[in-house]
């Protein structure tokens, strides 16, 4: 993303009984927040916020605050609530360590492109720059993990600010915006106007001019297609374009890949969708990638984790990328034909002028593809022959019990790429995890705002054992607010992901992955979460549903094998089509 400057913006005034009054900074960011349509914070409070804190006493009618037990659960937290709901995150932490802390966050919802406001406390302005307690220089420390980031240190700001802060979070490419505000500004008095919205800022443009001519070119290409593969991402789901997306590979007959992040944006069942992309992603659209003739990239940025070496890419294929920011055109993979614009807008364009298709052999050979891996690498995973459970049959035991419309979130490691693999999904903004930055201790505290963001459905937290400790402390977030959120842990005893890695390259050579843990089913009953640890296949299915039909939150150890691996996988430093289906093949 490009850093914005901002220049001279055009608002919305919105009424509110607070204007034509006299009142502080602390209630300014408030009644901002309320304005916006703010329902829930995820915040800790300390020094330099304190001010904020205390006007929020009087707001408990309007704005529901979750004391997280770490800054940085509280940016994981806000974006899970984002990810469910469609909605801007919002997150409160105090200056110095509470501001570093959110760093992670901050990362994680850049590289995923997840609107996040995060408010952080600051000494006072007359301090700043004397090394004063609890003081770091946030906004350089944040500059490169934020979208925008401003400092206000005069009250008279903060009505502007956080109005285009919403803005900027949550228009075109969506990131997260992090506002300092220093504790003078926060207790100063000011005659206020009222909240006004913003809705455009003059040097920046959220959304890029749609060239229809590109539009015309890119559906030439299509219809004289013989062999067209579309890969969307996230772009999908953030553009609220599901239905055009659907409507457009319907008519067009394409086969459809997701990338991890845009995982749910179809059904996982749809006909034509033909799996996930990936270094762990399904065989034939890895595979089938460097054959097609006409490449369709829907919202999705080209990661390396889905093509692999750049020089062995679908040379062969004419690529068509839409995407909403033209920074992401070219920077990976040459386009063909860009088309720039909210896929919401340029997918209906492009569905009117391809013609009505059925591509029957070409979407033949990925199911070809798929029935040699399922023989490969699916059915053992499923129905293995060993007595020690594996990832994948819990996934499908899952599946069978929630039907597909669960809210899965996982963490970072094998069992995501396992959950990846094989959830079900049924509905958009199913699939919560970090995709681009790959943080441990993600799930926990993103499940917690994912159960806030979206209560109507089950939220599953599908976490390994290494990256549940990392935020294990969230448990006390649960306990104290009691979301409904069912955990699963996918214990190996290993941090089973880089076991994998030192094993197919190194050797075997098992480098401080072996991990001891605590008796995880105590450490919930402590925090008054109930909780069971199996280790026999004949007691999956009644553990899943108790843990299911409990009300509240449930945590649920699953002990499965210390040495599976997850395949296909497409080793480090290879194309996508030298994809392998087992370790003899590596």
């Amino acid at each position: 993303m490009q850093t914005i400057a901002l220049q001279k913006e055009t608002t919305t005034p919105q009424a509110h009984s607070l204007a034509g009054t006299s009142i502080s900074g602390s209630e300014a960011v408030l009644d901002a927040l309320v304005q916006e349509g703010v329902t829930t914070i995820f915040g800790y409070p300390g020094g330099a916020i304190m001010p904020i804190y205390d006007a929020l006493f009087d707001y408990n009618d309007k704005l529901q605050h979750i004391l997280v037990r770490h800054e940085q659960g509280a940016t994981h937290a806000a974006q899970g609530f984002a990810r469910a709901s469609g909605k801007t995150g919002v997150v409160f932490a105090t200056s110095g360590p509470g501001a570093t802390n959110l760093v992670t966050g901050l990362a994680d919802a850049m590289i995923d492109s997840t609107p996040l406001v995060c408010i952080t406390g600051q000494v006072f302005a007359h301090l700043l720059g004397t090394d004063a307690f609890q003081e770091t220089d946030v906004i350089n420390i944040t500059t490169p993990v934020t979208k925008w980031n401003y400092q206000v240190t005069d009250a008279t700001e903060i009505p502007a600010v956080l109005a285009k802060a919403f803005y900027i979070a949550g228009s075109g490419r969506p990131g997260p915006v992090l506002i300092d505000i220093t504790k003078n500004a926060q207790l100063q008095k000011f005659d206020y106007e009222g909240y006004k919205k913003c809705d455009h800022i003059r040097s920046y443009r959220p959304k890029p001019i749609i060239r229809k001519e590109y539009v015309a070119q890119a559906a030439e290409l299509i219809n004289t297609a013989e062999r067209p593969f579309v890969i969307f991402g996230q772009g999908v789901i953030l553009g609220k374009a599901e239905k055009e997306f659907k409507a457009f590979i319907e008519k067009a007959g394409i086969p459809s890949a997701w990338t991890i992040m845009g995982m749910s944006a179809i059904p996982t069942d749809h006909p034509l969708a033909v799996g996930m992309l990936g270094m762990h992603g399904n065989y034939g659209p890895n595979l089938l990638t460097n054959e097609c003739d006409v490449l369709i990239a829907v919202g999705m940025r080209f990661d390396d984790r889905v093509t692999g070496r750049l020089d062995k890419y679908a040379k062969q294929a004419k690529v068509v990328h839409l995407d909403i920011d033209p920074a992401e055109i070219d920077k990976n993979v040459k386009t063909t034909v860009p088309v720039w614009g909210d896929c919401k807008e340029t997918l209906p364009l492009l569905t009117a002028l391809v013609e009505q298709k059925k591509h029957t052999a070409w979407l033949q050979r990925f199911q070809d593809c798929m029935a040699k891996e399922k023989a490969t690498c699916i059915e053992p995973e499923m129905k293995p022959d060993t007595e020690v459970m594996t990832m994948g049959e819990v996934l499908k035991t899952l599946n069978d019990l929630t039907g597909g419309d669960a809210i899965i979130v996982t963490d970072v490691g094998q069992h995501q790429m396992v959950a990846c693999r094989y959830a079900k999904m049924n509905k958009s903004k199913s699939n919560i995890t970090s995709g681009g930055l790959g943080t441990m201790g993600f799930a926990l505290p993103a499940a917690i705002g994912a159960a806030y963001g979206d209560s109507s459905r089950h939220t599953v937290a599908i976490i390994g054992d290494g990256g549940f400790q990392m935020t294990i402390q969230e448990l006390g977030t649960i306990m104290q607010y009691k979301p409904s959120v069912k955990i699963i842990i996918l214990n190996n005893n290993f941090l089973g992901m880089v076991r994998q890695w030192q094993q197919l390259f190194h050797e075997k050579r098992y480098s401080f992955v072996d991990i001891q843990s605590p008796d995880f089913v105590q450490v919930a009953k402590g925090y008054s979460i109930p909780g069971r640890s199996i280790s026999r296949r004949e007691d999956l299915q009644a553990a899943l549903k108790e843990m299911l039909d409990t009300d509240g939150s449930y945590l649920l150890e699953v002990m499965v094998g210390k040495e599976n691996n997850v395949f296909p996988m497409v080793p480090q430093g290879r194309g996508v089509s030298e994809i392998v289906l087992c370790k003899e093949e590596v």
